[in-house]
């Protein structure tokens, strides 16, 4: 899911053009001509999302969604009532990646408004995949992963009962899409977008960037005050995010201008790309910096790098995420050939210096 902090906040060198200025719900900020700014609530500890409606002259475009609760549903009849037409429709819904405060929506949007749906193909099928998911038992190798990790009986029962949970927080996806690839560039609220993307907090992460008038869409990709989740889940135990994560990191680094006005998810809208970048960058290496000292002294379990890597306890609502997030951190050494692993005698995977 997004917005995990596992980062402390983060403002220095930051400018926030809107100050703490928010849109209520069923209400907009317009931030550049054509693109108003909409917030949605969030029932998890992110409390909104950013959202964007965008004026395409012929139509409306909308980037991201939020979750199909009944308030977020109601702002938006409130919200495109208002602006829709039959001479002026919703046109499609650009989805940044498939995590459900994004995507949540776009069905329902979708299907109620004659709306196209524009994603990158493995968010698209990611998610359809994770979807499926819905109502099945938890599969064996996901219970053995978690083991594997450290996990006590009560947690993998938790585990247990939670599979399947995703396709709650997203309504009935449309069955056919437009895919967006990177480097692709399209019209929109009057001007020229290029897609960029990134991975590791997602499989195919679309960034929305306009040169013309110095804007990016930037999702989870680029937040201010918060790092992004990036985890190693059941599906692929040896994926390799982290590096996923700061090889996009860099590629926006040299996209991006460093005075761009960055639309994301979470937070406000700021200026200082190249600053935020670099400090997300740095973060994940002191993170692996802590973590090579405290394997050179002894083997631990997943659950023990904890505060090596986030640098700071972990509570029992965050165990979840910051497993994933820690095995990301393990991986990313154990592809560099730094680490070697085996188990102990319960299954349990040590991990110690090679």
């Amino acid at each position: 899911m997004d917005g995990f902090e596992f980062a402390p906040t983060h403002r220095a060198g930051l400018t926030f053009p809107f100050g703490e200025t928010t849109p209520d719900l069923a209400e907009t900020i317009t931030v550049a001509p054509g693109i108003e700014w909409v917030r949605m609530p969030l029932p998890f500890a992110l409390k909104f999302i950013n959202l964007w409606l965008i004026d395409d002259g012929d139509g409306w475009t909308i980037v991201d969604t939020g979750i199909p609760q009944t308030e977020t549903r109601t702002a938006w009849k409130k919200l495109l009532e208002a602006r829709i037409s039959d001479k002026k429709p919703l046109k499609r819904v650009i989805i940044t990646h498939m995590h459900p405060d994004h995507v949540g929506t776009a069905g329902w949007l979708c299907h109620k408004y004659g709306a196209e749906l524009w994603m990158t193909q493995l968010e698209y099928i990611t998610c359809r995949m994770l979807v499926a998911d819905t109502g099945r038992e938890a599969p064996p190798a996901g219970v053995e992963f978690y083991r594997r990790a450290g996990w006590d009986e009560a947690s993998l029962d938790t585990y247990r009962k939670r599979f399947g949970g995703f396709g709650r927080g997203v309504s009935q996806m449309p069955d056919s899409y437009r895919r967006i690839v990177d480097g692709e560039e399209f019209r929109m609220a009057g001007t020229t977008w290029r897609v960029v993307v990134g991975s590791g907090h997602s499989p195919e992460h679309a960034c929305l960037f306009s040169p013309d008038i110095n804007i990016v869409i930037s999702g989870d990709q680029l937040l201010p005050r918060i790092s992004s989740n990036v985890s190693v889940h059941p599906t692929e135990p040896e994926a390799n995010p982290l590096d996923d994560w700061l090889r996009s990191c860099r590629k926006l680094l040299e996209t991006l201008p460093e005075d761009v006005l960055v639309l994301p998810a979470h937070n406000e809208p700021f200026i200082g790309a190249h600053k935020r970048l670099q400090h997300l960058i740095d973060g994940h290496e002191t993170a692996l910096t802590r973590l090579r000292q405290r394997l050179g002294k002894q083997s631990m379990t997943v659950l023990d790098t904890f505060i090596a890597v986030f640098g700071r306890a972990i509570k029992e609502d965050e165990v979840s995420m910051a497993t994933g997030e820690a095995i990301a951190h393990l991986n990313y050494l154990k592809h560099r050939q730094e680490l070697s692993v085996s188990p102990n005698e319960e299954g349990v995977l040590l991990y110690s210096l090679a």
